[in-house]
């Protein structure tokens, strides 16, 4: 084995190492910052937030949105936290300590209720955490990237438990490639990062899946269901867009208006306690049927909409489990109007899931990931993998199909280069 080689390896296990550290990292201070916003010592979010007070639920979002809002104000005018991605991709130096505090405050934000998503701040620290780790060793471009690409994935998984759906998160998305080399290195480090968090995780799937009663008819179904997530995922990524297409404030205004956004999301947190945190009380909530029509329908239009409100605050957040729950209360509005207008009965959780897989598809616009991402966060049964790949693979190729009808000719607009 040459150095190079060599050097990868030892790298692969370092930036797994690493990166499950920041997940449990991240995990411990967002569990703190839950109870403390919401005053609870044991159990869920949602459990904290059906426990505490109206003034609590109201006040405890905008003093944590105020708190982060100055910790962006005083670091957006010192330093330039880019976007990860991007900043893999196109080989440039990792700014550790703005990337650090960036999640830290991301994680302080959704930890007090904000309606956005606490997975892009694990995958920042992870990225900084490894690239700190192997910045001295003689790597190429290439294996750089693939192994800050890994650590990134990595730290999803770590805190939510899900080796697979972390490995193929650097994969699919991050380095868009199937090679074996890049494969091999994320399912490593993937794999490390949940055995290193999980004293915390326990490796338990963050949902629990209730076991009812399902039909292999939902297989069809769910061809049904993927025109509906198509329409919801197209939605959630125009208004998230629309949101951000205003300039991001650097003065202290971000003060109160992420304070100001977590005030509303605290007041309608009084009659739905669904709505803090980052979605997972919505699947919950979703998997337990514990939704009515009325209350899944407003959440439906009430969470994206909370989401946006953040971004156009000028707030910093993961998008997975904000559009996994608005795709989970879609399912749910179609679910529970079919088991009360009509003589049929079907599985709430398994709808709810299904259009969930599909909405994620259309929003992470990679449909195999968003199918078995779903699977590992609640486990249920392999059979049902079949349904979420059906759905997610239905409303991604009908997505392609209608862009392609918006370009004539199949033209993209991209650049060539033409070799002679």
């Amino acid at each position: 084995m040459n150095r190079r080689n060599l050097e990868f390896a030892c790298g692969i296990v370092i930036v797994g190492l690493l990166a499950g550290v920041a997940g449990l990292c991240t995990s411990l201070l967002l569990r703190f910052v839950e109870h403390l916003t919401y005053h609870y010592t044991f159990g869920t979010l949602l459990a904290g937030v059906t426990g505490s007070s109206p003034v609590r639920r109201a006040v405890g979002p905008m003093i944590g949105g105020a708190l982060a809002g100055f910790g962006w104000w005083m670091l957006r005018r010192r330093a330039e936290v880019p976007p990860l991605a991007e900043t893999i991709a196109t080989h440039r130096c990792i700014p550790h300590v703005p990337l650090t505090i960036d999640a830290a405050l991301q994680v302080l934000l959704v930890g007090s209720g904000a309606s956005l998503g606490r997975e892009g701040a694990p995958r920042q620290f992870a990225a900084a955490l490894g690239d700190l780790g192997v910045s001295r060793w003689s790597l190429t471009e290439r294996d750089r990237e693939i192994l800050l690409a890994c650590a990134a994935g990595a730290g999803l998984a770590a805190v939510y438990s899900v080796p697979v759906g972390g490995a193929l998160f650097a994969t699919a998305i991050m380095l868009k490639t199937w090679h074996p080399r890049a494969v091999g290195t994320a399912l490593i480090t993937s794999s490390l990062a949940v055995a290193v968090a999980s004293p915390l995780t326990h490796e338990d799937a963050p949902l629990d899946w209730p076991d009812p009663q399902l039909s292999y008819l939902l297989t069809a179904f769910a061809v049904v269901l993927a025109p509906l997530a198509l329409g919801v995922g197209m939605a959630f990524n125009r208004l998230m867009a629309t949101a951000r297409a205003h300039h991001t404030p650097k003065n202290w205004l971000l003060i109160p208006a992420i304070a100001a956004a977590g005030l509303v999301i605290g007041i309608c947190s009084i009659w739905w306690p669904e709505l803090p945190g980052n979605g997972k009380s919505i699947l919950t909530v979703t998997l337990n049927s514990g939704m009515t029509l009325g209350a899944a329908i407003i959440i439906l239009f009430l969470k994206p909409l909370l989401t946006a409100l953040f971004l156009r605050a000028g707030a910093v957040g993961g998008m997975l489990t904000p559009a996994l729950a608005t795709g989970a209360a879609t399912g749910s509005v179609v679910a529970l109007a079919i088991n009360t207008w009509t003589e049929h009965h079907v599985s709430v959780p398994a709808v709810s899931l299904t259009c969930a897989a599909g909405v994620l598809a259309i929003t992470q616009r990679a449909p195999i990931w968003a199918a078995i991402f779903v699977w590992e966060l609640a486990r249920p049964p392999w059979w049902l993998l079949a349904p979420f790949l059906v759905a997610a693979i239905a409303a991604h190729y009908l997505s392609m199909a209608i862009e392609r009808r918006r370009i004539p000719n199949g033209h993209t607009g991209a650049v060539t280069s033409k070799r002679p």
